[in-house]
């Protein structure tokens, strides 16, 4: 009994008019900057599920017959930048993704969002998609379905959203060795985990082995938990705004994990993202800033085929005035290939002319900017054949010597950092991914063959090279 008495008193209030030190320690917020900035950015993040066909080493399934393939289920981190559900992460969260298995989910939505790849740039590691709907079958949990007592949900999703919270982007010129980042992904599967720590480093050029070699420079080094999942979800700063892009960690050590600066990912954006997301294209680009300007007018394009010319400031196009990027980026979602539009330009202050375009697709877009060709796939004995159609004066295609009806075989190059690789041609997207594994400006050993003698058949002898340089 004395011995009960003895430990029960260990938890006997302290004696009036003493001071207990716990009681110094309620004024303590426990509210700390990483909850604040997870409260209020998570919402923004989502949970990426692919499924991947892989080829199976021993060319037979489990029954020891059958499909040679099998699917294999992956995950990461996305973060939505724009209201209609555009999301930015890692390319290689959704490199080969079934686009009939390609999801998203949100920590305070039950609902299951299919998605879709809309553009990439393998390069620098980036990829944009886009929220296409609820899952077929996925619906918002109804927790008033049964009787819950007296709890009450503070907000109960009343279906699928078609407009969805996004981050906020600052900017990584300014950020400091020391300085305070939160960190929040999908580690191992393991949802919606926050992480804290500090930018242990800036400017870090990073080598990654693996199947797809890959270097990457000027990347933030920081020490809070990145792992395997966390690729493509922000780094955030003690204000809520992402820095960057969580993207590769180093595995022979502790505490090292590595972003992509939102200053390299805003330009990729501008750049290459948001431009390659569009199903259609115009064939001009703007200059920087918000005057919607027109800096360059590919020869040959639809724009320069309606007279739009470099210096005219676009107006409104397919309808839309355009205010920002978000008013550009909703124009250039309405413009459908080979389906005419208006676009009003300003030529001089106070002369406005409405102009009409017909838009070419996107894909065939892109090859005539950085090959200088259009091509037409016919379907040979065997495979394919890539077919130059028409050639654009002054570009790479015209500078190496190509004509109409060379074949395009295939093309070696090599990525500063990375192995050589190969890709051969069997339709007009593996000239696109070629684009997409490129850097601007860069070259390729051509392949090609010429039908000299015009009988209809290549032979070894009418094989071609030569070294083509992408359009900067």
């Amino acid at each position: 009994m004395l011995k009960l008495l003895a430990a029960l008193a260990v938890f006997a209030p302290i004696a009036i008019g003493q001071d207990n030190p716990l009681d110094e320690l309620k004024s303590v917020s426990r509210i700390t900057p990483a909850v604040r900035v997870y409260q209020a950015v998570s919402p923004a993040v989502v949970y990426i599920q692919t499924q991947t066909r892989v080829q199976s080493r021993s060319g037979f399934n489990i029954l020891g017959m059958g499909s040679n393939t099998h699917m294999r289920a992956g995950s990461g981190t996305g973060v939505v930048i724009h209201e209609d559900g555009i999301v930015v992460t890692n390319y290689h969260v959704v490199r080969g993704a079934d686009p009939r298995h390609l999801t998203v989910s949100f920590v305070d939505d039950p609902t299951v969002y299919l998605a879709e790849l809309l553009s990439f740039r393998e390069s620098e590691d980036l990829a944009l998609l886009r929220i296409r709907g609820a899952m077929h079958g996925s619906k918002p949990i109804n927790i008033h379905a049964s009787h819950q007592g007296n709890l009450k949900r503070a907000q109960t999703p009343t279906g699928p959203r078609t407009k969805f919270p996004t981050v906020r982007m600052g900017i990584s010129n300014d950020l400091m060795p020391g300085e305070r980042v939160i960190a929040i992904g999908n580690p191992h599967g393991q949802t919606y985990t926050v992480s804290e720590g500090i930018i242990s480093g800036l400017h870090r050029d990073v080598q990654v082995g693996g199947r797809f070699q890959q270097k990457f420079e000027g990347l933030i080094q920081t020490d809070a938990s990145i792992n395997l999942g966390n690729s493509g979800g922000p780094l955030l700063n003690v204000h809520g705004e992402m820095i960057g892009i969580n993207t590769v960690m180093n595995t022979a050590a502790e505490n090292i994990g590595f972003a992509i600066p939102v200053d390299r990912i805003r330009e990729v954006l501008t750049e290459h993202l948001f431009p390659n997301a569009q199903s259609a294209w115009l064939g001009f680009d703007f200059e920087p800033g918000s005057e919607f300007r027109v800096a360059k007018v590919w020869q040959g394009s639809p724009a320069a085929l309606a007279g739009i010319c470099q210096g005219d400031r676009v107006i409104s196009m397919a309808g839309k005035v355009l205010t920002d990027e978000a008013s550009l980026l909703k124009a250039g979602f309405l413009v459908r290939p080979y389906m005419n539009i208006e676009i009003l330009t300003e030529t001089e202050p106070g002369k406005r002319i409405a102009k009409q375009l017909t838009p070419w697709n996107r894909v065939e877009g892109i090859i005539w900017e950085d090959f200088g060709v259009t091509t037409e796939v016919t379907e040979g004995a065997r495979f394919s054949h890539v077919l130059v159609k028409n050639i654009r004066p002054g570009g790479p295609a015209a500078e190496l010597g190509l004509v109409q009806g060379d074949w395009l075989r295939a093309a070696g190059f090599q990525i500063p950092g990375q192995t050589r690789r190969s890709i051969e041609f069997r339709n007009i997207k593996d000239l696109i991914r070629l684009s997409g594994a490129l850097p601007d400006g860069g070259e390729v050993d051509l392949e090609i063959y010429r039908d000299l003698d015009d009988n209809g058949v290549f032979t070894r002898n009418e094989q071609h090279r030569g070294p083509l340089v992408l359009t900067p």
